[in-house]
């Protein structure tokens, strides 16, 4: 632990958009500060609590000291579109395949919000959970979504911020874990008139792991984003989350993992962190992967009490870049 008037240690980065969720308590600006205190390059947040469907607008003051702080940090620009890094997740509350009606449209109209919020702040890209198809059939799931999308672009016409459907563990009736999902719902956007500019992906490696796409070693991770580029286009892949998973392959286990002590970082499974383990993990395709190289790297782990010396993110950051031109 840091004693008191002891400043974090920050992390310079050999390798741009790295970053992490992080907190937006007190004011969103306050996420940018955190960010740049830790070494990071971009950041991500939510614009709003992500468990209420109401929000109070955004503060105009808010919104001026955001877009001084981004444009201070160079957080403004770069990233695969030339728009920054910055990326703003999607509330759970969120379900665009409900077969629930009243339920749908409360999710399309929040989508709709949500969009705006991070369209007045600049962000560049806007995560968000394809959703269940609880009640019905996968296909009438996916066609609720290309129908969400259809109104949410139509509404949003001319904002520059990219809506990303994200790869799910697939548990239930969960849409997101074959890469097929995706694919099928892009196309059915594009096929109803769709900017195909305006509709991108995330993936999680936590995620990719626990439904069973293989990311445990550098061979096998290179070979799922090869699958990946088939079904769905890597140039449309516009986020990357990184985190451990502490669900084993195939698992359907939603649980991120510290860098390094999970299924996907460790060669001999959760436990504690060696840094041989990690180096024959399947961190290394990801962090060399030349396609991936501009794309925003959020980590999504856990926030603990801090470890001796550094705060957690930083401590991940240093494991995954030590990874650097390692695995290729």
């Amino acid at each position: 632990m840091m004693t008191p008037g002891q400043r974090e240690t920050v992390l310079i980065l050999p390798f741009p958009m790295f970053g992490s969720h992080l907190s937006i308590a007190g004011s969103m600006v306050n996420a940018l500060t955190e960010g740049e205190r830790l070494g990071l390059d971009c950041v991500q947040v939510f614009t709003k609590n992500q468990q209420q469907w109401a929000c109070s607008p955004l503060d105009p003051g808010v919104v001026r000291d955001w877009h001084a702080k981004a444009k201070e940090l160079g957080w403004d620009t770069g990233g695969p579109d030339g728009r920054g890094g910055i990326v703003a997740h999607g509330s759970y509350l969120i379900n665009l395949a409900s077969m629930n009606e009243e339920l749908w449209r409360k999710s399309v109209d929040s989508m709709i919000l949500e969009l705006e919020r991070a369209e007045t702040l600049g962000v560049a890209y806007f995560v968000h959970h394809p959703g269940s198809h609880v009640g019905g059939a996968l296909s009438d799931g996916l066609r609720r979504i290309v129908r969400a999308y259809t109104e949410i672009l139509k509404r949003t016409a001319g904002y520059r911020v990219t809506p990303c459907l994200e790869g799910t563990v697939g548990s239930g009736c969960t849409i997101g874990g074959p890469f097929e999902h995706l694919a099928d719902v892009r196309a059915g956007i594009l096929d109803a008139g769709g900017d195909a500019a305006r509709v991108g992906f995330c993936l999680d490696t936590c995620h990719l792991h626990a439904f069973g796409h293989d990311v445990s070693s550098p061979a096998a991770a290179r070979a799922t984003l090869e699958r990946f580029d088939a079904a769905c286009g890597m140039a449309n892949l516009k986020v990357l989350h990184v985190n451990d998973s502490k669900g084993e392959l195939g698992s359907k286990l939603d649980r991120h993992a510290h860098i390094g002590e999970g299924w996907i970082g460790r060669a001999a499974g959760p436990g504690a962190f060696t840094a041989a383990g990690l180096a024959k993990g399947g961190f290394a395709a990801f962090v060399n992967h030349p396609a991936l190289a501009g794309l925003p790297k959020i980590l999504e782990t856990p926030k603990p009490e801090k470890a001796t010396g550094a705060a957690w993110d930083t401590i991940n950051l240093r494991r995954l870049c030590s990874l650097m031109t390692k695995g290729k």
